[in-house]
């Protein structure tokens, strides 16, 4: 008779409780109280992840799958040793990194056993709570050490042991899974992320939509064009495209479809306006935020870079949506009642602008990054009995902290993954190797070296969430790219750009397929429509690569940074009509070829080129309005 498999998972969900409560905990007093020991913050941090992580993976197991019998019990029996076999990889590597403090120590063979244990168990989470992509990441960063000696050309490297491997990704305070990065999640990261669950939870979201609608009730775009504003400002809160596409989405696009857009572009356009969330400041999720660490840039230094791209990304969506809005000859349509704001609204915006607020003026007055999202939380704890919603249901709160804390520890899950290969290709030199074979086969042109780089982090980041996508490019390509003589910042925002820009570039585009549903759309033509329309994620680095004024705090020249904003205006406005074929009115294939030409020569460094392509530009926006003046009744909202 099968076996009852409710109190394994009572039991679980009690433990997972417990740990997310813990996790929560220490990453509020790491933050904002006092310091932790380090390898017992990060010892702690993966046991309570662990629990937390096992718990989640049974949970949705039992959702796709509700066979009960002797399969339950054999994956009863695996969960248990997942748990056994993790907490005693994680006990020795807290006991290996207390004999080092204490005396001259050396891992040993016998030390590799809990090591390889853990390895594997940590992979396995990783392939349950986010895919195959992450997994295989992690399982390569292994075999290659293990095996790499092996392999023909670059790519071999000297050898390492069995106990070489386990010091290399295990008993190693500076890379592996226990390294730098984990450190970055658990004393900066973390606090983040439990500040946007609980301005989300707190009922900021919902305001947040409003605003968006009333401030664009008078464009064409109308409920499109307040999809891609909310999802800019929820998007600094979740700090996922995913979380981006369901908090807003569900929302936005059946407005954008009565609206009378297709549900293709409806989920096409959602999606993008989600991933581009991430590169909005002021919190721009998690993978900023580790950015800061790894540059050495201070975190306020990180939103005024990412200010002025993340304008440019905003900007060529609303423009992709007047274009698509006047192809389809879709008018201004007046303001509901429903979409009016209220005074509870009002009040309400106050648990938006009043945690953003202390964390800028925590970042001012020189706090560290977690003490601003630590002061951050606390305003938001305070200002949240204003709400009426959180006053009759106090307990949301204590919800949206859980919520936190899970997502928290599922991503130090993933990053445990990216420590496998931060230590397995800083063991053996693979990124330097591939950077000299980039810079062989790119020869003295920067151009081509960094299409190389975007096609190769394009490819590295696909199917993968913006923080591990983003490591593993900077990883793999960071070094190509710096040794073309950017400077790192810059590197490492590129790289970041097209971290996200993965999201959207079929043919896996989780974006997109998050979206589709919603909108009852094909999700194949989604992606092509989200990927279309988010090209201008794919021109931007290389603005900011070629004018590295544009992010501000490096070489900065007010005239030079005006001309360039000016430019790239022009051209994202010169592209999103060409590929939709439309402006004022529809476009023939000549005024296409001449837009999409004078677009891009307006980017390119000799004034002798982009001088006459911003005057042709200019040139064909004027024919286009003066082909159209006779029939205008009256002037157009964009």
């Amino acid at each position: 008779m099968p076996s009852d498999p409710r109190p394994p998972d009572r039991l679980y969900t009690s433990l997972s409780l417990i740990a997310a409560t813990a996790l929560g905990a220490m990453a509020l007093y790491s933050a904002g109280i006092g310091l932790i020991d380090p390898k017992l913050h990060r010892a702690a941090g993966f046991a309570l992840a662990l629990l937390v992580g096992v718990a989640l993976s049974r949970g949705r197991r039992n959702q796709s799958d509700n066979q009960a019998g002797q399969s339950n019990l054999l994956r009863n029996v695996l969960d248990i040793a997942l748990v056994i076999a993790g907490l005693w990889s994680i006990w020795s590597f807290h006991f290996v990194q207390t004999q080092m403090e204490e005396a001259l120590y050396d891992v040993s063979t016998r030390d590799a056993w809990p090591a390889f244990a853990g390895l594997i168990v940590f992979l396995e989470l990783c392939r349950r709570l986010w895919g195959w992509g992450l997994f295989g990441v992690g399982l390569f960063g292994v075999l290659y050490l293990l095996f790499g000696q092996d392999l023909p050309g670059f790519l071999a490297h000297a050898g390492f042991s069995v106990k070489e491997v386990a010091e290399a990704l295990w008993y190693n305070t500076n890379k592996g899974v226990f390294g730098s990065i984990t450190n970055i999640v658990l004393s900066t990261v973390f606090i983040f992320i439990v500040f946007g669950t609980l301005l989300e939870g707190t009922g900021a979201g919902d305001t947040l939509l409003k605003f968006a609608f009333l401030l664009t009730r008078r464009t064409r775009g109308g409920p499109a064009h307040a999809a891609i504003l909310a999802s800019s400002l929820f998007g600094t809160m979740s700090g996922s495209t995913v979380a981006n596409i369901v908090g807003t989405g569900t929302f936005t696009i059946p407005m954008i479809k009565r609206r009378g857009f297709t549900p293709t572009f409806a989920a096409g356009i959602e999606a993008t306006a989600s991933s581009g969330g991430q590169i909005m400041p002021p919190i721009m999720g998690a993978a900023a935020l580790v950015m800061a660490d790894l540059t050495g840039t201070s975190y306020l230094n990180i939103i005024v870079a990412a200010l002025c791209p993340a304008l440019f990304y905003y900007f060529s969506l609303f423009s992709a949506v007047t274009v698509e809005a006047r192809r389809q000859g879709i008018a201004v349509q007046p303001l509901t009642i429903d979409d009016t704001i209220t005074r509870v609204d009002i009040i309400n915006s106050v648990l938006f602008v009043g945690p953003i607020l202390t964390v800028i003026g925590s970042l001012i007055a020189g706090l560290s990054t977690s003490a601003a999202g630590f002061n951050a939380v606390c305003a938001l704890l305070l200002l949240s009995v204003i709400n009426p919603e959180v006053r009759r249901d106090p307990v949301r709160v204590w919800r949206s902290f859980l919520k936190g804390a899970r997502s928290g520890a599922t991503l130090l899950i993933a990053v445990a993954a990216i420590g496998i290969l931060v230590g397995s290709l800083d063991s053996t030199g693979l990124g330097l190797k591939l950077a000299n074979l980039i810079s062989t086969v790119r020869g003295d042109s920067l151009f081509s070296a960094l299409l190389i780089a975007m096609i190769g982090a394009l490819v590295l980041g696909m199917g993968m969430p913006t923080l591990p996508a983003y490591l593993i490019i900077i990883l793999v390509m960071g070094p190509a790219i710096q040794a073309l003589g950017v400077s790192i910042l810059t590197a490492h925002m590129f790289v970041f750009y097209y971290g996200v820009a993965s999201s959207l570039t079929p043919p896996v585009a989780i974006a997109a397929y998050a979206a589709a549903p919603i909108a009852n759309a094909n999700p194949l033509f989604t992606a092509l429509m989200a990927f279309r329309l988010g090209m201008a994620k794919f021109i931007i680095p290389f603005v900011f690569a070629f004018y590295p004024t544009v992010l501000i705090i490096e070489t900065f020249s007010l005239l030079p940074f005006i001309w360039i904003v000016l430019r790239t205006c022009l051209c994202i406005w010169l592209f999103s009509s060409a590929l939709s074929g439309y402006d004022r009115r529809k476009l023939s294939l000549l005024e296409i070829a001449l837009r999409l030409v004078a677009a891009f020569a307006a980017l390119a460094l000799p004034v002798a080129v982009h001088l006459p392509a911003v005057l042709i530009g200019i040139a064909l926006l004027a024919f286009d309005w003066h082909r159209t003046r006779p029939t205008t009744q009256r002037p157009e909202t964009a």
